[in-house]
């Protein structure tokens, strides 16, 4: 008895195709689908963050999302060095409700942990909170805007 192989997997995003392949949904699901302007959607910190990328398997992109570590995590953690800030999560609107945004979350979560991190904070946009809430992330301080969306701060320790 055979069995199907799995519609997606994750990856860290380290080839140049992979990391287009991050940018290019992020540009599809943010500035495209949301209207964040395309100047705010990539920062300095996409240099050395790690990305990570749900692939289908013929190799399309479906997901991305990057974690942030020390200095740079530090400004959105509350100065914790061992905290990573997850952010940028994105999955394609075909690829939405197949689990592949719980799937990078988790390959974010692996992957600061290889880090040596001790949790991941998140900025969640307050329509998210559920989502997040399932995987484990408990909502701390006040509502207030990003990118003229409102959000949360969440915490998941590992």
């Amino acid at each position: 008895m055979s069995t199907a192989p799995a519609p997606y997997s994750t990856r860290r995003a380290v080839e140049k195709n992979d990391l287009s392949a991050c940018f290019q949904v992020r540009k599809n699901v943010f500035v495209g689908e949301q209207q964040v302007p395309e100047e705010i959607e990539y920062d300095a910190y996409d240099a050395d963050a790690v990305h990570v990328l749900a692939v289908a398997a013929d190799g399309s992109a479906l997901g991305t999302g990057r974690l942030l570590h020390g200095s740079a995590a530090a400004g959105r953690t509350g100065g914790a060095e061992a905290v990573g800030s997850l952010g940028r999560l994105a999955v394609t609107r075909e690829a939405r409700g197949l689990g592949v945004g719980a799937a990078l979350v988790r390959a974010i979560e692996d992957e600061a942990r290889t880090l040596g991190l001790t949790a991941v904070d998140l900025h969640a946009q307050t329509h998210a909170l559920g989502f997040y809430e399932r995987l484990g992330y408990v909502a701390y301080g006040p509502e207030f805007p990003d990118a003229g969306m409102p959000h949360r701060a969440m915490r998941r320790t590992l």
